[in-house]
């Protein structure tokens, strides 16, 4: 069975207007979903800090603390790495160089900096959501092709860490799946999503293993037993379609070469959201090589099942 029979020349892959379209407002709306707990948040530290007369008598309002580092610029990244005496200083720092000198509007000012520190944690968030996308939306495609098939399958919870039956009615699971698991014919195959592969030394978005998934972990340190490994993008902004594929293509290319030292050659295919035209003849040249057994649009709910169909059958 072709890897690639779903695609007949590489303008196949290449991301229309509609659904680039179609991702933003997708993103957007997602974003917005994500703004209002810190939306509510700002309405919560205005309505306290407005209680003081002064920036300095913030300092005795405990429960806004966490706020007011926050505001000084102090990321959740960076308060790991603080003790006390940093977190007073820094707020110190806030309140002698920015609330004072912003006189009676200080709680606007306040509000104002705590939205800057929060909002860039949320856009960091967002950029990570293109590919936790991805990995849900091929998750619950692969669902979709064993349950066609009637084939049973189990699921590797990331909330409890244990095994659990699936059922094709379950609603929501690719939001907490980190692994699939299923019986192709006499064979065994678990699927294991972003983990560590010791013969590549870096995390691999997709790993497809032929063994029971009781074994998976380690099994990962066995080569021989890899049936195959996918590298997945789901940013939709074609401005960084080129640069997603340059890091897949480097990452594909290390497995590439970490397997042929073993003498191994197991399937490799691409999966990505925003594809341009140049990077779609690059993707469809290696396919055409060998380099890539399979690759699809994720954009494009054909391709995706086909892929999966792929997938569940080698």
């Amino acid at each position: 069975m072709s890897g690639k029979r779903h695609l007949k020349s590489y303008k196949d892959l290449i991301t229309t207007y509609d659904e680039t379209r179609a991702g933003f407002v997708m993103l957007a709306l997602e974003k917005t979903r994500r703004s209002t707990p810190v939306v509510e948040e700002a309405r919560s530290l205005k309505a306290l800090a407005s209680k003081v007369n002064n920036p300095v008598e913030l300092l005795q309002l405990k429960k806004i603390q966490p706020a007011l580092l926050a505001a000084a610029g102090v990321s959740d990244k960076a308060l790991k790495h603080l003790n006390e005496e940093d977190k007073k200083e820094a707020i110190k720092h806030l309140i002698a160089h920015y609330l004072e000198p912003a006189g009676i509007a200080f709680v606007e000012e306040l509000v104002f900096r705590f939205l800057i520190t929060r909002g860039d944690t949320l856009g960091g968030s967002m950029r990570n959501f293109g590919g936790i996308l991805a990995e849900r939306k091929l998750a619950r495609a692969v669902i979709a092709s064993l349950s066609l098939a009637g084939i049973p399958f189990n699921w590797l919870d990331s909330r409890s860490g244990q095994w659990l039956k699936g059922s094709k009615d379950e609603a929501d699971i690719e939001y907490y799946i980190k692994g699939l698991n299923w019986e192709n014919g006499k064979n065994f195959r678990t699927i294991l999503y972003n983990c560590k592969v010791p013969i590549v030394g870096k995390n691999v978005d997709f790993c497809l293993l032929a063994c029971k998934f009781e074994d998976s972990l380690e099994c990962l340190k066995q080569p021989s037993l890899f049936v195959a490994l996918g590298e997945l993008k789901g940013g939709i902004d074609p401005a960084g379609a080129d640069e997603h594929w340059k890091t897949a293509s480097k990452a594909l290319s290390r497995i590439r070469d970490a397997f042929k030292g073993k003498g191994l050659k197991p399937e490799l295919f691409f999966i990505g959201a925003a594809i341009q035209d140049s990077m779609a003849k690059e993707i469809w040249s290696d396919l055409e090589k060998g380099f890539l057994r399979s690759a699809a649009n994720l954009t494009v709910s054909a391709q995706i099942a086909s892929i999966c169909n792929w997938i569940t059958s080698i």
